[in-house]
């Protein structure tokens, strides 16, 4: 501003006196015969009010002079704008000039592209090529351009997340319905399509993996929505994702999906636990009740193998098998109970045995005690 404004004097100059110097402002004005009104002379080459012999600047040397002072602030003999003059009265113009075209040839012609990184370039808006890791060249601005691309970088997006106040709700295939906080990784695998072929790449993945989601968990129950089923349920929103975003030619390689909550609507969530924990004891009265049937089916298995092996015994040697297995069972018989022994002739016929043994152990038992008390 400061360039221009300088301009407006000598502009303003010249329009006052015009081309050939200053009008007269007597009665004497320029009649048409080559004299001003003070009998000087009227010739375009010299200022007005000196005489035709006097030597001096022109009217348009004095224009030109006025000029470059107010263009040059006031610099004479100064360089263009604030530029040094060089030797010889030169401005440095050319030299800067040189140097912001090869400013210009470097900035825009080399590129840098990082290991995880591609590089696409375009020819007057038109896909060109892609650029591999490392130093390439291409065409100045605006002729090429290029844009780097990390194809390396894991992208996630989550989707009804847990801390979320509104609820994700999916409709599962037995007509129930589950609240679905789930997240979606991913990267480019074709840089060219990615830039290309989606306007909105994050909207797009997140579009198509609700999509997926929705239809897978619509073929499957509730329970394996909320226990076993999950894992089967991610590769399969996975796959489909991937068939979609190919389908789109969109570049895109989907790493993972992995679902973080499934829970019943925060309505119902009470209810359902109410449910969950009725079910899970009934399980576990089922699953005692499979352990003792196993105990007792053991056995009695256990004991027809004996048995098996006692009719073998038998077999062989009846008369002893039968008196031994006489005795065993009469003696795990009488071995709880208490036993009379009678006896025929002058001998008392009454023993109390169990009452002689039962003293006998109340007997040790009373000295045990007085033994610890001194």
């Amino acid at each position: 501003m400061k360039r221009i404004f300088g301009w407006m004097p000598g502009i303003a100059n010249a329009m006052t006196q015009g081309p050939w110097g200053g009008k007269s402002d007597g009665p004497g004005g320029n009649d048409g015969s080559g004299k001003g009104g003070d009998g000087g002379p009227r010739n375009p080459w010299t200022q007005p009010g000196r005489s035709p012999g006097s030597k001096g600047p022109s009217a348009i040397e004095e224009l030109l002079r006025r000029s470059r002072e107010s263009f040059g602030q006031g610099g004479g003999g100064g360089g263009f704008g604030n530029l040094p003059p060089r030797p010889a009265g030169r401005t440095l113009w050319p030299a800067a000039i040189g140097i912001l075209v090869v400013l210009w040839l470097v900035l825009t012609c080399f590129h840098r592209v990082g290991p995880q990184e591609r590089g696409v370039v375009t020819l007057l808006g038109k896909y060109s090529r892609t650029l591999s890791p490392g130093i390439s060249l291409t065409l100045p601005a605006p002729f090429e351009n290029v844009t780097t691309v990390d194809v390396e970088e894991i992208r996630a997006i989550d989707i009804g997340s847990p801390s979320a106040q509104s609820e994700n709700l999916v409709l599962t295939g037995d007509q129930n319905i589950i609240d679905l906080a789930y997240s979606v990784r991913w990267n480019i695998r074709n840089p060219e399509l990615y830039l290309f072929q989606l306007s909105d790449p994050d909207a797009t993945v997140r579009e198509v993996a609700e999509s997926a989601m929705r239809s897978v968990v619509a073929s499957v129950s509730l329970d394996d929505a909320l226990g076993a089923g999950r894992t089967e349920i991610e590769q399969q929103v996975e796959q489909r994702m991937q068939e979609i975003l190919d389908g789109y030619k969109s570049g895109i390689r989907v790493q993972g999906v992995a679902i973080k909550q499934a829970d019943p609507p925060t309505a119902v969530n009470d209810a359902f636990k109410a449910v969950s924990a009725a079910q899970q004891t009934a399980q576990t009265y089922l699953n005692e009740a499979r352990a003792a049937a196993q105990q007792v089916t053991a056995k009695a298995q256990g004991e027809a193998a004996a048995f098996d092996k006692v009719y073998e015994q038998y077999k062989l040697a009846p008369d002893v098998t039968r008196r031994r297995m006489y005795y065993e069972t009469m003696e795990g018989v009488l071995s709880n109970v208490d036993k009379t022994i009678i006896e025929s002739g002058n001998v008392t016929p009454f023993l109390p045995l169990p009452e002689l043994k039962r003293r006998a152990q109340g007997a040790s038992a009373a000295a045990g005690t007085a033994g610890e008390s001194q």
